[in-house]
C-alpha cells in the first residue's frame, strides 16, 4: 500500500515536471510570457495616472485596459503551448535567422532620433526608411533611395504641413 502511494506520488511528480520541461521548450510559452510581462507593466503603471470613468476617461484608463487585455492574450498564447505536441514549436529562433534585417529594423528608429535631433524631420524620415529598407534582401541601394525619397515627401507633407507637428523640416544643430 505504501509502495503504491509512493509510486503514484512519483508518477504525478514526474508528469508535472515533464509538463514543465515540455513547456519551457515551446516558443509560444515565451511569447505569451513576454506579453503577460508587458501587460503587467502597463496594468500596474496605468492606475498611477488618473483613470476617470467610461464617459470621461483619464490618461491612465487606456493603458490599464490595454494592459489587462494584453495579459489575457498572453495567457491565451501561452496556453497554446500546451496543445502543441512534443517536438513541435520548440525552436525559439527560425532556422535561418535574418540578423541583418532585424538589426536594420531595430536601428531605423534610432536613426530617426539621431537625424531628427540634428537635422529635422526630412533627414530623419529619409534615414529611418533607408535603413529599414536595407534590411530587405531584395532591395537595392537605388530602390531604397527612391522609396526613402517618396516616404520622406509624403511624411513631411502629412506631418509638417497637414498635421502641423512642431518639428522643423530641415535645420542644422551641429
Amino acid at each position: 500500500m505504501v509502495g503504491r502511494t509512493a509510486l503514484r506520488s512519483e508518477s504525478k511528480h514526474g508528469s508535472a515536471s515533464d509538463l514543465v520541461a515540455n513547456l519551457i521548450r515551446k516558443r509560444d510559452f515565451y511569447a505569451g510570457g513576454l506579453m503577460i510581462l508587458f501587460g503587467l507593466v502597463m496594468a500596474l503603471k496605468g492606475p498611477s495616472y488618473r483613470l476617470g470613468t467610461l464617459m470621461h476617461m483619464g490618461p491612465g484608463f487606456l493603458p490599464t485596459v490595454l494592459g489587462v487585455i494584453l495579459i489575457g492574450l498572453g495567457i491565451a498564447i501561452a496556453c497554446t503551448a500546451l496543445a502543441a505536441g512534443e517536438g513541435e514549436d520548440e525552436d525559439i529562433l527560425p532556422e535561418n535567422p535574418e540578423w541583418f534585417a532585424w538589426g536594420c529594423i531595430l536601428v531605423s528608429p534610432l536613426a530617426f532620433m539621431l537625424f531628427g535631433s540634428y537635422g529635422g524631420l526630412a533627414p530623419a524620415t529619409f534615414a529611418c526608411v533607408f535603413v529599414a529598407a536595407m534590411g530587405d534582401r531584395s532591395m537595392t541601394w537605388k530602390q531604397a533611395v527612391v522609396l526613402s525619397l517618396i516616404i520622406t515627401v509624403f511624411g513631411v507633407g502629412l506631418f509638417h504641413y497637414i498635421l502641423q507637428i512642431p518639428m522643423p523640416v530641415l535645420e542644422w544643430r551641429g
